[in-house]
Parts: structure tokens; sequence; C-alpha cells
């Protein structure tokens, strides 16, 4: 289960960057789209929260609960809309297939996770790629008007997001999923509303087409609550890392979604850079052969 739940998740990441895509900045700013996501999903979380076991959270895990959402619900969600509506689908797709990278980066530093060269090749072949779309994508369009800082705020997301799963380990090993995610979008909200209710507040929802507040609801309902509670889940019976490696089938749904869509093209740039990208993902991923060691 904890595998189908991983797998669910990343399906919806796939096309979440093209439907989100498709209503901004038109009818919803990056910002505004994350009020209605944490708002929306903090109340699914709270009505179903009865379902599941009756727990408070001890005095001493509201400091790593704090953590958890300013990395999981705050930094990451604001950092990728954003980089979203200045870039493109197909540069998100890819971009946000780090998070193992950087994963096993901040595992290095924080919990002095054992380095091996396939690592090390790893690290440095997925960083080339990113750095690639970053520094080398010099093209722009009215639905991508500055495509060098969105795909900087997708690392910055990536990177966020990594420090969430380290986080969050320990304290889906105390509590059910509904009760962690209930208050981690609580949280959240309170932190985003100086940032997020104002254009909120601009959205002009009568002119809003009918495919439009399909898009908001399948962000709301199915890339936010369904995912978070998919993979808060997987992190229940699964390591952090082993989670994020999901990430994998990212950009091969997003990529081919967008293209299916007509929402994006693809360049010699963009798949140059997802090559380096998955593969330094599957170097850093894989477990070392038993009796090998690297420097």
């Amino acid at each position: 289960m904890a595998i189908l739940a991983a797998v669910g998740a990343t399906t919806i990441y796939g096309l979440n960057h093209t439907i989100a895509k498709g209503v901004m900045p038109h009818h919803v700013g990056a910002f505004g789209f994350i009020f209605l996501r944490v708002s929306g999903a903090a109340l699914l979380f709270w009505a179903i929260s009865f379902l599941g076991p009756r727990q408070q959270i001890k005095k001493r895990d509201w400091g790593r609960l704090l953590m958890c959402s300013l990395f999981g619900m705050v930094i990451n969600m604001l950092a990728f809309f954003k980089g979203l509506e200045l870039s493109t689908p197909i540069n998100s797709s890819v971009l946000i297939t780090i998070t193992p990278i950087i994963v096993t980066v901040l595992s290095i530093f924080l919990i002095a996770e054992k380095i091996t060269r396939s690592k090390v090749f790893g690290i440095g072949m997925g960083l080339a790629g990113a750095l690639a779309l970053i520094f080398m994508n010099k093209g722009q369009s009215v639905n991508a008007p500055n495509i060098p800082l969105g795909n900087a705020l997708f690392i910055v997301n990536s990177t966020s997001y990594g420090l969430y799963l380290l986080l969050a380990k320990k304290l889906t090993e105390k509590y059910h999923p509904f009760t962690l995610m209930k208050w981690l979008f609580t949280l959240a909200f309170f932190m985003n509303l100086p940032l997020t209710l104002g254009e909120f507040l601009e959205i002009e929802w009568q002119i809003i087409p009918s495919s439009g507040l399909a898009a908001i609801g399948f962000v709301i309902v199915g890339t936010t609550f369904l995912t978070y509670l998919f993979n808060v889940f997987a992190l229940t019976q699964l390591k952090a890392s082993t989670v994020s490696a999901f990430i994998y089938g990212q950009p091969v749904i997003g990529i081919l979604f967008a293209l299916l869509m007509g929402k994006d093209s693809l360049t010699l740039l963009n798949l140059v850079a997802t090559l380096l990208v998955l593969t330094g993902v599957y170097l850093v991923s894989k477990k070392p052969k038993t009796g090998l060691s690297g420097g």
C-alpha cells in the first residue's frame, strides 16, 4: 500500500505541472493559489480527522512540527508555484526530480549518511543538469516571463521539500497521518496568510471558466490533500530517500502530459538536462552492492 500511495502522489504531481500552469497567472496568482491549497487542505484534513485516533501533539514535538510545516507547506509551495508561474511545465517536471539528490546531500550533513563514489557522481550529474536549465535556458514568453528565476525557485522548492521529508520521518513514527496533516496545514495557513491573502482577494471568480474551476479543484483536492496524505502514509513504512525516489516518474508523466496538451515543447537542452538529472538521481538512490564501498 505504501508503494501505491507513493506512485499515486507522483502521478498527480506529474499532471499538476500542466494543470496548475493553465490557470496561472491569468485567473489565479501563484500566492493566491497557495492560499486556496493550504486553507482547502486544512479544512479537508480537519473534516476527516475523526476517522483516525484521537491524539495530542506532545510539547517537545511542536518545534519539529512547526519546521515541517515551514519547509513542507510554506517555502516549498510558495517557491514551486511562483516558479511555475515564471517558467514552464517541462522545466518544473525536470527540476523537481532533484529532490532525492537534495535529500542525500542533506542526509550527509544532518545525519552523517555514508557517501560513496556513485553518490558523488550522481550529485554532480544531477546538479549539472539543474544548473544547465537555470543558466542556459534564456527563452521566455508571455506564459513564462522569467525562466531562469523560475527554475532557480524550483531548486529552492526541492531543497525545502527534501528537508520536510527528513524532518517529518520521526513524526510519522509517532502520529497518525490525519493528526499530522491537520496540524501541519493549520500552522501553514497562518504562516502563509500574510503573503497569500492579497492575491486570493484579487481573484475574479465570475470570469473563471468551468475548466479553470476544475483545475483549481484538482490542485486543492489532488495535488495538495491527496498527495500529502499519500506521501505521509508512505513515510510510515518507507525511508525518506525511498519516498523521494518515486519522483523519477514525474518528468516522464509531466513532459508527456504537457506535450499531449500542447502546453510546452521539448528542446535539446530540456532533453539533455533531463537525462543528466535522472541519471544523477539513479546513482544517488541505488543501493551499494554488498562488500563494496566508495570513497
